[in-house]
């Protein structure tokens, strides 16, 4: 149980960080946590909010839920766009709800954009407006990106300076800012939101041998593709007016599987180009791990790496 703190002791609640690259048993080991202490789990997971995308997220299935309560997954179509800024909004709410019913917010997952999100806040920038994206994706049509980006470079020359002429994501986005709210994307984003009104204990769970978690990949990758990935995706293309260029189809894997279905590679071939893919997340992933400050580290393929995240957190819980 937790300890009850006096009402005049200022006392930050405490909150779990369980992060790793993809397929280091984050989902099985948040399990287990659960299992031993009072908490629910929140969902850190970029693609899990998608509904119907299952297979190929990992997504916790109905027994899986009933056993351990899971929250910020199956919030959006595929058609739709979920971005950092929404997500702290989102977590810090189920964070303040999981705490006001006595339980410790559990925050597990692979997106280390979002944990940076959490951790270090984020600008203070207007969300995506439908209608001026559209505008710009006009524009563009007609002109091409490199105009745009000569117009970005009249209004927000520093942001200008650091983007290709050609990307188009983030010019759109820095115009789409400019063109919202007045004022250049380099001067918002130097002002951050609030620190996390919590006491955080960041626990990642890295591989102490590379190849064995490139190992997991290919065979968690295979495990898919026998459960039916190829239909879900096709059942996904059936059922919702998607494109290549859609976030949710952007995943990993699933990129892979939509070339699949388009006739460009085989299946060999897409199993290759998804397990490749899936160890460059890896690496981007550990690549965000090693910059994060006061992170503990466990080897996650350790067969006791269990009960050692079990014995940490059992004393943070206490302290």
């Amino acid at each position: 149980m937790l300890p009850t703190l006096p009402q005049t002791v200022l006392y930050a609640p405490p909150v779990i960080f369980l992060m790793g690259p993809t397929a280091s048993g984050k989902s099985a080991l948040a399990l287990e946590l659960a299992r031993h202490f009072p908490m629910e789990i929140v969902s850190v997971d970029s693609a899990q909010v998608y509904r119907g995308m299952d297979i190929g997220t990992a997504k916790p299935d109905a027994r899986t839920l009933a056993a351990a309560p899971h929250h910020l997954i199956d919030l959006i179509d595929p058609t739709e766009s979920y971005s950092a800024a929404r997500f702290r909004k989102d977590a810090l709410a189920c964070c303040a709800d999981i705490v006001a019913h006595g339980k410790v917010p559990l925050l597990a997952g692979g997106t280390m954009l979002y944990f940076n999100a959490l951790t270090r806040g984020l600008s203070d920038l207007p969300e995506a407006d439908a209608a001026t994206r559209a505008q710009l994706d006009a524009e563009a049509a007609v002109l091409g990106w490199p105009a745009l980006h000569a117009q970005l470079a009249k209004v927000d020359a520093l942001t200008a300076a650091r983007l290709k002429p050609a990307d188009s994501q983030r010019i759109q986005r820095a115009l789409e800012v400019f063109r919202l709210s007045g004022k250049p994307l380099s001067e918002l984003t130097g002002k951050r939101q609030a620190e996390l009104p919590y006491c955080v204990l960041k626990i990642a769970l890295l591989p102490g041998d590379r190849a064995a978690l490139h190992r997991r990949i290919a065979a968690r990758f295979e495990d898919m593709l026998r459960l039916g990935l190829v239909d879900e995706v096709r059942a996904l293309r059936s059922r919702f007016h998607l494109d290549a260029d859609m976030p949710s189809m952007r995943c990993v894997g699933y990129r892979q599987v939509w070339e699949f279905l388009e006739g460009r590679p085989n299946e060999a071939d897409m199993i290759l180009r998804a397990t490749a893919a899936t160890r460059q997340l890896a690496k981007r992933q550990l690549t965000w791990l090693r910059a994060m400050d006061g992170i503990e580290t466990f080897d996650c393929l350790r067969c006791d790496v269990a009960d050692a995240v079990v014995a940490r957190v059992r004393t943070f819980l206490a302290s």
